[in-house]
């Protein structure tokens, strides 16, 4: 079965940076869009970024454009590169896959979740 697997959070000072790590397994990687989200103590899930199943086109919300670089490779991994961290960026940050050409903003639009992976960022 499809399965994601998130790593690399941890507890940063703001302004400092993380890199996110996903690595996906039990699906045709080259055919899946990837993404991720967020969800910070009592807000929904938001999106933050997707990047296309050919790695070519990327997407980011408005609040991590300019600081957040998300990329992908052939081994299955997926990764969300953040700078200038926030303490408005604290949560829990979730990878996502969908078999589709494109990413999508919506959390309803991608079957397979991972776990999370905790950013917690201290002012």
């Amino acid at each position: 079965q499809v399965q994601l697997v998130e790593s690399g959070g941890g507890l940063v000072q703001a302004g400092g940076s993380l890199r996110l790590s996903c690595v996906a397994s039990g699906l045709t990687f080259g055919t899946y869009a990837m993404g991720w989200f967020r969800q910070a103590p009592g807000k929904e899930r938001e999106f933050v970024a997707g990047i296309g199943r050919s790695g070519d086109s990327t997407y980011y919300a408005d609040s991590v454009k300019g600081r957040f670089t998300i990329s992908r490779d052939n081994a299955k991994n997926t990764y969300l590169h953040m700078n200038s961290l926030e303490p408005e960026d604290t949560a829990v940050y979730y990878c996502v896959a969908a078999e589709v050409w494109r990413p999508s903003m919506y959390p309803e639009d991608y079957p397979y979740w991972g776990k999370g992976t905790q950013v917690t960022v201290s002012s």
